[in-house]
This record gives C-alpha cells, structure tokens and sequence, in this order.
C-alpha cells in the first residue's frame, strides 16, 4: 500500500522458514562461476528509509564557446545567450568515452560518501545515448572493479531519466533491501546533434553525474514524495527515431520481404520544436513539483533549493516565478554546460554541494522533463 510521501510501504508476512525457502544474492559473491546464496534482504524490508549521501561529475575536456558555433552556423553569442542562457559547452572528443565520464563521476561519488565499491549492490544509468546498444551499466560496473557483480543496467527517459533513476533506487531500497544504489545520470547528445541546425546544435552538451542513495532508518528519510509522467503523443515535439530505409518501403502489405537482408538502422539526428516543448516545459513542471510537495505534506516555503533539468534559462525563470521561488534559491550551472540531458540535474547538484551552496539537511525540489515526452519531480534532503 501506499504511504503518505508517495511511497510503497511493503506489508509482509514472514514465514519462520522464509529463509531456507528463499535465499537472494548480495554484491559478496565472486563471480557467476561461485555464485552462493547468502542472506535473504527481507530482513532489512521494514521501515528502511533512504539518503543521498555523496556525488560526483565529469566533463569532456573540450569547450565549445557560442563564438565557436558562429564559424558553423548563422548565430552569435548574443543571440545563443539571450535566448537560451547558454554560453559553453562541452563535448566528448579522441578517446573520450562516455563510460569513461560515468564511472569517474561514480568513483567521485563514493569518495564522497566513504564507501567501497564493492558495497554497491545496484547500478542504474541513465542515459538515453549509452556507446553500446544493449546498455551501458555493465561496463560501468566493471570499470569500478565491483567484484561482486551487482545488478547494473540502463534506464532510458531522456532528460527526464535521472528523477526516475533516484525514485526508482528509492524503490529497491524499500522494497527490496538494497543497500548503497549507484544513480548515474550520462549523456552525449553531442552524437545525435545536426550541426546545420542552429536551432539545436546551440544547446546540447556532453556530461556526466552521479549521486549514491543509501539504506538508512525511517526517521533519517531523505526522499519525501515524488511524481511522475508521460504523454507519447508529444513524441511528435521531440525525438530522435530510426532512419527509414529503402528496404523498409520493399515489405508488402502481408509482411513478406521482396528484398532482404535489411540495411543496417540509424537513428536520426535530434528533432525538436522548440515553442512546444517550452511551452509543455513551463505547463507541466510547477504542477508536477506541487504534486510531489503534496504527497511529501510540505509546502513551498519548505523548500531551500530549486534544481531543475538545466534545459533553457527561460524555463527555469519560468517555473520559478510560478512557484514563487527567488532566483538566489534556484540553481543554474547553464551557461558553462548547455543541456547535458540526464546528466544536467546531477552535475548541478555536485558543484552546488562542492561549493557549499547546498549544505547538509536542506531541501531540494528536482524535477526533470523531455523527450518521451516525460516528465517528473521529487522533494529530497541532501545528505
């Protein structure tokens, strides 16, 4: 049943013998070869909470300042900025890797929080631009030398994609007694960008972010309510699809091939209409936040910061100005970044809790929102 945050409360009846009946792995097995049952999580089910409790980013070295796309396409700095709020970039080049950018802002996030990565039992990455077609999470996982294979995989929401990622850690924790979950948010969007099109080569850059959720007493809860959504008729506003090929025009009505093998599938370059997803950006996001606040029973003045997908300067103005949150209380690492995707949120917040803008025990609203198109929103406590 649900709680009054929003949550799952898990109601269990717990057979004196559930032991011996069931037995689940844990991050202490050394490989598929000696795997050995151990110790069954329903014991660490009840009243678990969950906190963030360390975080971590990593950029591609290269900058690309809007003077520099001006030498590629009809814009300038003025016109980027103004419109946008965004004046660098980043983007992978050479032998940069998108994994690579993962698992640094994964080890940094461990740092943080003094844990080993052996005592990662989950992995999630979101990412919707991961360098292998079936997911990039693994690779990530062996990257960090987690010698006890824990679950790793892929969460695909686009901008939206690490909200999801931190309800979804949240979820495990409850309800399945996990207890140090990895939620990394990575993208290179720089890939699928059309470099003609000054509409949206200006906003998209390459980043990586991660924070680690961990098991912890009910009373120390730091993840109070969420809410979340999609609408795949607005797909149509934002998209990046498979490439038709000739040969898909060859199949007849009845499914037999005239020529075949197919060609190979591409995805096309990034498609977007900027005045609707503005306008569904600034309709949806302070209405999804109230709806978390509520199933969190807090109130706006509850809230210490605004950490929005960094997206467009003009939406985060936007949204602030619906929710009556000052400027000073929201925050932007736009200009220097651009849109990193499902990236944006948690590299905003690294740099805000390194600087010491954000401290221990505040309260931050997130939400993300995009291509889906999805959209979503959570009241958390930091640290």
């Amino acid at each position: 049943m649900a709680n009054a945050s929003g949550f799952l409360t898990p109601s269990i009846s717990v057979n004196p013998n559930f032991k011996k009946i069931i037995r689940c792995s844990s991050s202490s097995s050394q490989g598929v070869d000696s795997f050995t049952p151990v110790e069954s999580r329903v014991s660490r089910l009840v009243g678990k909470g969950c906190k963030l409790v360390g975080c971590g980013s990593a950029l591609p070295h290269l900058q690309i300042t809007n003077d520099d796309l001006s030498k590629i396409v009809d814009t300038n700095d003025e016109w980027i900025s103004a419109r946008t709020g965004i004046r660098n970039r980043r983007i992978l080049t050479g032998n940069e890797s998108l994994t690579g950018l993962a698992t640094e802002a994964a080890r940094k996030a461990l740092e943080m929080a003094d844990v080993e990565a052996d005592d990662v039992d989950l992995i999630l990455l979101c990412t919707s631009t991961p360098e292998d077609l079936f997911g990039g999470a693994p690779q990530i996982q062996k990257a960090l030398g987690c010698k006890g294979n824990p679950l790793s995989f892929d969460i695909t929401a686009a901008c939206s994609g690490f909200v999801l990622g931190l309800v979804s850690a949240s979820c495990y924790i409850r309800g399945g007694g996990f207890k140090n979950v990895l939620v990394i948010g990575a993208d290179s969007l720089s890939r699928y960008v059309d470099w003609t099109d000054r509409g949206t080569c200006i906003l998209f850059g390459d980043a990586a972010g991660a924070v680690l959720v961990q098991a912890c007493d009910i009373e120390q809860d730091g993840l109070f309510g969420f809410d979340l959504h999609s609408d795949g008729d607005g797909n149509r506003h934002l998209n990046a699809g498979i490439k038709e090929n000739e040969t898909d025009h060859d199949l007849g009505t009845n499914g037999s091939a005239h020529a075949f093998p197919p060609n190979g599938s591409s995805y096309s370059c990034i498609k977007m209409n900027g005045t609707e997803v503005f306008r569904f950006a600034v309709g949806v996001v302070p209405q999804t936040i109230e709806a978390s606040l509520a199933n969190a029973g807090l109130n706006r003045s509850d809230i210490d910061w605004l950490l929005l997908h960094q997206a467009n300067q003009r939406i985060l103005d936007g949204v602030a100005t619906r929710l009556e949150i000052p400027k000073d209380r929201v925050i932007s690492n736009l200009a220097n970044y651009g849109n990193t995707s499902a990236a944006s949120i948690p590299l905003a917040l690294d740099e805000a809790v390194r600087s010491g803008k954000v401290k221990q025990g505040q309260t931050i609203a997130t939400a993300g929102f995009g291509a889906g198109l999805t959209w979503g929103s959570a009241i958390l406590r930091w640290g």
